[in-house]
């Protein structure tokens, strides 16, 4: 009994040495995967111990030129960074994988070869969505002209789809997303603007939902648009949330932001905001509201997402038409609800009640979506600079630091590291251990 007892004791002492174990280092383990534009949590977040500061000469793991003109953000799964990539005129389109720890590229493979490409607007590139990865597979769009799904290991493509209409008019932008077995996107071109979702084992069409929302661009005498392609555009990534213990679609387009049930692509209800157009950022969720810049007039939406129909005068909580952001997407942390605008103006706004609770001029421009970390929210502009603050009520900048070159992509994290695409390279940022 005495023994027993002993080796019964010795047995609850392994186990709490082994859950002390596991509890100090879960957050690295639950932090290495970030699977697509904005991460894990989809709006932005990272449970990790970044660094403060960098430069070229500090803190830099190690950097990777990238050839090509490309604004996809990065995805990690493992040791491997997923990256798309194209040649500037639109011709040649590719899937990148770089090893995280070294950053060799292991391939570089073409998925595409396109004889005669759409008109991609010098601003936008034609490698712009970010892919979505998952163990074993990784899902790339390039809009109409490419879409398909890779082996993770040896990059064998399993299944490609090059028959989705879509003149994207001024590029593609809309980054792919995961839902159970689906693989849902965005088409919101000048000609056709629609939804779907694919079998994400087979590429196969599950269902497709037209945008309903009246554009109100045909002359009644004529037949022939009144307005040009850009009032029917969008390039927002969508989002899914729950409501009322349901999973919801949410999902921005020209001159609307609309709710989907995401198993069968039914419209559950639209907010509507005529003229508005070009809506780039994604929608984020919290405190049952969904918060979303609406087109390119950069108007900040809070909507109910439990309505049905038409909900514009019934379901918009607050509106906020003051340096709202067109293209970096907001960030939701606690009560507190930041964005940064494309003029390089941030603002901290009370999610609750839409009241601006501070707003600061960061110098540059943004088109890179921010993320939070630990109590700071770092803002990476298009000539290099990221400017680093709190995530407070009132505003406190931490650090600046600068790049050669600047970001239209928006970073990942894994570990303690960022990973951060300029317009040229790819980096590991991280901070040195101490010896």
């Amino acid at each position: 009994m005495k023994w027993g007892c002993t080796k019964i004791a010795s047995i609850q002492w392994t186990i709490l040495v082994f859950l002390v174990l596991a509890i100090w280092i879960a957050p690295s383990w639950g932090g290495e995967h970030w699977t697509s534009f904005r991460g894990p949590t989809d709006q932005g977040h990272a449970d990790a111990d970044l660094p403060l500061r960098w430069s070229e000469q500090e803190n830099v793991v190690w950097k990777t030129p990238l050839a090509g003109k490309a604004w996809s953000s990065p995805v990690i799964w493992g040791d491997r960074i997923w990256l798309t990539n194209a040649f500037e005129d639109g011709t040649q389109l590719f899937v990148l994988c770089v090893d995280k720890n070294t950053g060799k590229t292991l391939f570089s493979k073409q998925v595409r070869f396109v004889p005669g490409p759409q008109y991609c607007h010098p601003f936008n590139s034609y490698a712009s969505p970010s892919p979505v990865v998952e163990e074993g597979r990784v899902y790339v769009t390039f809009g109409s002209p490419y879409t398909g799904c890779l082996d993770a290991q040896t990059g064998k493509v399993l299944w490609e789809r090059t028959d989705l209409v879509c003149n994207h008019f001024r590029g593609p932008g809309s980054s792919p997303i995961l839902f159970k077995d689906l693989l849902i996107l965005h088409f919101d071109g000048s000609d056709f603007q629609y939804v779907m979702a694919l079998d994400k084992h087979t590429g196969k069409t599950i269902w497709k939902t037209p945008r309903s929302v009246d554009f109100q661009d045909l002359d009644p005498e004529t037949g022939r648009p009144k307005i040009d392609g850009d009032y029917r555009k969008a390039f927002s990534t969508p989002l899914i949330v729950e409501v009322q213990g349901k999973p919801v679609l949410i999902s921005l387009g020209s001159m609307c932001l609309y709710a989907y049930e995401p198993e069968t692509g039914t419209e559950l209800w639209r907010a509507e905001s005529p003229g508005s157009h070009s809506g780039s950022a994604r929608p984020v969720a919290g405190h049952g509201l969904v918060f979303s810049p609406i087109g390119y007039t950069a108007e900040l939406w809070a909507v109910r997402p439990d309505g049905h129909g038409v909900v514009t005068s019934t379901h918009v909580a607050w509106r906020y038409e003051r340096e709202a952001p067109r293209r970096a997407s907001p960030l939701l942390v606690g009560d507190w609800l930041f964005d940064v605008g494309s003029d390089g103006v941030a603002a901290c706004l009370d999610a609750k009640t839409g009241k601006e609770l501070w707003k600061q001029r960061l110098g540059g421009n943004f088109s890179a979506s921010p993320i939070h970390a630990r109590g700071r929210i770092y803002c990476f502009d298009e000539k290099g600079k990221t400017t680093v603050f709190e995530a407070a009520p009132k505003f406190k900048t931490l650090a600046v630091n600068t790049l050669d070159d600047g970001f239209m992509a928006s970073p990942a994290v894994s570990g303690n590291a960022l990973y951060l695409r300029t317009k040229t390279a790819l980096y590991r940022i991280e901070a040195r251990k101490q010896r």
